[in-house]
């Protein structure tokens, strides 16, 4: 039976649902500069400077992907994008999944016309619009919508034992998040249309060996947790604007062909000559001191 099929709890539906609620238990962590309110489907928290966290946190569905829980989601990732204090953020889910796919329950019942005018599941993408850097720590389950999920990020962390795979031909349908058209530049076409075709998963390990990932750990969530909070610091260290930008130029590369690209990376390249920051750090640098961004 697909890992998909193993989710234990239906999503509200979007008139029912309440995305905020009170804190249910000591173990979500609120963020220590915003409000008392608290999220049912996430944890936020702040677990290094610059450095924002958010765990999927629906244990009993091995954190299947609902319409509630993206509510909840984009709403924190827009608290941290507009952050001053936060220069990167990461994603993470537990040992067992990162998160082993979109709710069933949720979408089993849908009908075309309303998956269409509402633009289902749209605003899983919303991720994928944020300036700031978005690091992807999968342990256990990445699969269908989580494997969509995880390939959003920037960059992917994950363990050598994680499992990828988009399984949706097994439930007679096919990736719908973007799946295919990440997982093809991830991996090229054949690769891509062998797992999209025949369902079958890839590990981390793989995952590492066909650049889909960028690094693979030894050991569980803890281990590649702690490896993408310390390149989370590391990027939160640096100027916000020259992160950005960098961010950016390489996204653009995904758009452009090779010729364009250059000429649009020296665009942005020209244009940080206006900063504050590329002043500090380039006299800095010619003092030998550490520079001290302003980040403007």
């Amino acid at each position: 039976m697909s890992l998909l099929r193993l989710f234990s709890r239906p999503a509200l539906s979007v008139s029912s649902r309440a995305t905020m609620s009170a804190p249910r238990s000591a173990l979500q962590v609120v963020r220590h500069q915003s409000t008392e309110s608290s999220y049912t489907n996430i944890l936020v928290s702040n677990p290094r400077p610059g450095v924002g966290l958010i765990t999927l946190n629906r244990p009993k569905a091995l954190n299947a992907l609902s319409s509630e829980l993206f509510v909840e989601l984009n709403k924190a990732l827009k608290d941290y994008e507009d952050d001053k204090e936060i220069g990167a953020i990461v994603l993470t889910g537990s040992d067992k999944a990162f998160a082993a796919g979109a709710d069933i329950k949720e979408m089993a019942p849908l009908t075309f016309s309303e998956a269409y005018v509402n633009n289902f599941i749209a605003p899983w993408s919303y991720i994928t619009t944020l300036r700031k850097p978005v690091i992807a720590a999968v342990s256990g389950h990445a699969l269908g919508g989580g494997c969509e999920l995880a390939m959003m990020c920037d960059i992917l962390y994950c363990t050598k034992t994680a499992n990828f795979g988009q399984p949706e031909i097994k439930l007679g349908t096919i990736p719908g998040a973007g799946g295919s058209q990440r997982l093809t530049a991830a991996l090229g076409k054949s690769k891509a249309m062998e797992l999209i075709l025949t369902g079958n998963n890839l590990s981390g390990e793989e995952a590492e060996k066909h650049g889909l990932a960028a690094k693979a750990f030894e050991g569980g969530n803890k281990e590649v947790l702690e490896g993408a909070l310390d390149t989370a610091a590391k990027i939160a260290s640096y100027s916000r604007v020259a992160v950005i930008a960098a961010k950016e130029v390489v996204n653009k590369s995904q758009d452009l062909g090779v010729r364009e690209g250059v000429e649009y990376e020296r665009r942005i390249f020209h244009s940080l000559f206006g900063s504050q920051d590329q002043k500090i750090g380039m006299k800095a640098f010619a003092e030998k001191k550490k520079p001290t961004w302003s980040h403007l």
